[in-house]
């Protein structure tokens, strides 16, 4: 595996004549991308077909309705696709940070806010605020307090904090139910820094959490026990580089965005036995949505 991956680096190290998009099973994915050098959409060559013309953003997804939802932290946009911003909504105030977009079956939009009184709101379609909750990310460092928040098909709120070192659980009125702790005695407790940036609740109840300056991937079962991972000691190269966004894809396989690359592999690929099957080495990427492979959309996303 290790030979294989090897390969594949050197060939990412001859620009010249090697494409964006590199893969050792023939993928080609369509993807949105909302980062710090680009926020849009990439198609399966590689090419730019929308372009939100405002960088460094957090979050973000492609609607099957075709709009484009997306979080910067100071506001968040939804475009139809004539790009006409049909929702705004914008922080209250200087300090605040907005951390994540989310549309929601009942047609609102959970997005974080971090600040003195961090909470997640939930936004009907004219920008007004329906629902509050409170947050308790156990720290006054707003860029520190929360990332990707989604909710739970029992309505309840799966959010990462960071210097907390925990995945929580919120009911509806923000008591915490439960809680998943990533400061893990066997990576080297707190002084790894495993702190949780994305947590994804699957259809098999388990969670995939990324643990950004940790550098590793995790699959938690309910009880928070590990049952799958990935660090960069099963690579050359090192391609987990604070890796943020993740995404699993319905043939089981990994999508994870190394947000910390300065260059080589910005995303990659992995399949259940941690093999890379495709990398992306153009923007880098603070969230994702595979939106395609081969030309058929992957569930739950338009065909762009």
């Amino acid at each position: 595996m290790k030979s294989a991956f090897k390969l594949g680096l050197i060939f990412f190290l001859l620009p010249l004549i090697m494409e964006a998009q590199q893969s050792t099973s023939e993928i080609k994915h369509s993807f949105f991308i909302a980062g710090p050098q680009f926020t849009g959409i990439i198609d399966e060559a590689g090419q730019v077909v929308w372009d939100s013309q405002k960088p460094s953003a957090r979050d973000g997804y492609v609607l099957k309705n075709g709009n484009i939802l997306i979080c910067w932290a100071d506001e968040v946009r939804e475009y139809n696709k004539k790009k006409e911003v049909v929702l705004t909504y914008k922080r209250a105030e200087e300090q605040m940070e907005l951390g994540t977009a989310v549309r929601l079956s009942t047609g609102n939009t959970l997005i974080t806010e971090s600040g003195t009184e961090p909470r997640i709101v939930e936004i009907n379609k004219k920008g007004e605020v329906v629902k509050s909750v409170p947050l308790q990310p156990e720290t006054d460092n707003v860029h520190m307090q929360t990332r990707m928040a989604r909710k739970l098909n029992n309505g309840n709120y799966l959010v990462p904090h960071l210097l907390a070192f925990a995945v929580k659980e919120y009911e509806p009125d923000g008591t915490v139910v439960n809680i998943f702790k990533t400061d893990f005695a066997g990576f080297g407790g707190r002084k790894a820094e495993t702190w949780p940036f994305t947590a994804i609740r699957m259809k098999n109840g388990n969670t995939l959490v990324t643990l950004t300056h940790g550098n590793r991937v995790v699959e938690l079962d309910p009880e928070g026990n590990i049952i799958w991972e990935i660090d960069n000691s099963i690579f050359d190269g090192n391609p987990l580089v604070d890796p943020c966004g993740a995404q699993r894809l319905p043939n089981g396989n990994t999508v994870i965005a190394s947000y910390g690359a300065q260059e080589g592999i910005k995303m990659l690929e992995v399949d259940k036995d941690k093999n890379i099957v495709w990398t992306y080495s153009d923007y880098r990427a603070h969230h994702f949505q595979i939106l395609t492979t081969n030309g058929k959309p992957v569930k739950g996303t338009p065909l762009k």
